[in-house]
């Protein structure tokens, strides 16, 4: 009687730790969710810091004092920060707002396109359905203007709190690589002592691996990023800095950034030439950039993998790309890395006692 009642004792202890960690994640997301752009500027000090730091170990394995390789690493920032402002932001922001004074008419001209596939369909085949599905589309694109300048709106916004993050991120990087040991120290002193060892150990492997990661991942996004826009300036397609961005960053998305980095291109590609010649050649263009991306640029970058199921990766990068938007995106393949990575310790049982 008293070991059943000692079982149900142990049960219930199990639930009420279950429900506690549950309220605990709970209220982080909504804290997070309230936090959003304090997070983010986190985020983006994170991995700043992350895709920094070796070069101030190599300063360091050659005898110079980690502040003084600090304060030159920043005024080489600095320098690269001068030319941006000094001659690629003039030009972005001519993109940007060619791209807007164009809108009105793309829009129009998408409406006058749907009106005339409508009249050059038969009467057969099924053409009522696609006759009511371009009737749909050309009674919405109208209101598409108004949903553009509020999504124009909404853009400008987040502008603001990215410059805002911008700003503030370099002060938070300095500090985050100038106190590296001590944060490494204070946080492995909370540690187990019968354990730490160990868990300074994965902590040591998953540190690699995200850091392995999103180093290869900035330098793949570059890589990318400038040949794309080198192809598109060779086919004289529109807005070329803003598509080859766009296809840089599209990069990070597993298995259908491929796809969703031409888009753009393909864009502007068809409302200049109207033609399948210049479809054909900018999917062409994309199609080499991918194929080297893909067979030669990333296994030279990434020479050693994460080895993650494709299923898996699929699943974390759409639940934290709806959790956290852009970052989710970025960190799901790291996050998915270092729960590999624990879990094979745990599987291994080296969190027994």
């Amino acid at each position: 009687m008293e070991h059943h009642t000692e079982h149900q004792s142990v049960r219930r202890s199990d639930y009420g730790r279950l429900i506690a960690i549950i309220m605990l994640l709970c209220l982080l997301a909504a804290a997070g969710y309230a936090l959003q752009h304090t997070i983010s500027c986190f985020l983006l000090s994170w991995i700043i810091a992350y895709l920094l730091d070796p070069l101030l170990v190599q300063a360091e394995r050659h005898g110079m004092k980690r502040l003084v390789a600090l304060g030159l690493l920043y005024v080489a920032l600095g320098i690269l920060i001068v030319f941006f402002f000094a001659f690629m932001l003039p030009k972005l922001t001519i993109s940007w707002n060619g791209i807007l004074a164009e809108l009105p008419t793309y829009i129009q001209r998408i409406k006058l396109d749907a009106l005339e596939w409508k009249s050059r369909l038969p009467d057969r085949y099924g053409s009522e359905e696609i006759q009511w599905l371009l009737d749909k589309v050309s009674a919405n694109v109208d209101t598409a203007a108004e949903k553009a300048g509020a999504w124009v709106y909404v853009f400008a916004t987040r502008i603001f709190f990215n410059l805002f993050n911008i700003v503030l991120s370099p002060v938070l990087v300095f500090f985050m690589l100038y106190y590296k040991q001590t944060i490494i120290e204070t946080a492995s002193s909370w540690l187990p002592e019968q354990r730490r060892e160990m868990l300074l150990s994965i902590g040591r492997e998953v540190n690699t691996s995200i850091g392995g990661y999103l180093r290869g991942q900035a330098i793949v996004s570059i890589i990318v990023a400038f040949l794309s826009l080198t192809a598109l300036f060779i086919l004289d397609i529109p807005h070329p800095i803003i598509s080859g961005i766009f296809a840089g960053a599209a990069s990070v998305l597993p298995f259908i950034g491929v796809f969703i980095a031409a888009l753009p291109a393909l864009f502007f590609a068809w409302f200049k030439y109207q033609t399948m010649a210049s479809l054909a050649q900018a999917a062409a263009a994309f199609g080499v950039i991918y194929f080297l991306e893909g067979y030669v640029i990333k296994p030279l970058v990434f020479r050693g993998s994460m080895n993650l199921n494709p299923l898996v990766t699929i699943i974390m990068v759409m639940a934290l790309g709806e959790l956290l938007g852009f970052w989710g995106i970025l960190l799901a393949l790291p996050i998915a890395a270092a729960i590999k990575i624990t879990w094979g310790h745990l599987h291994n049982g080296d969190f027994r006692d």
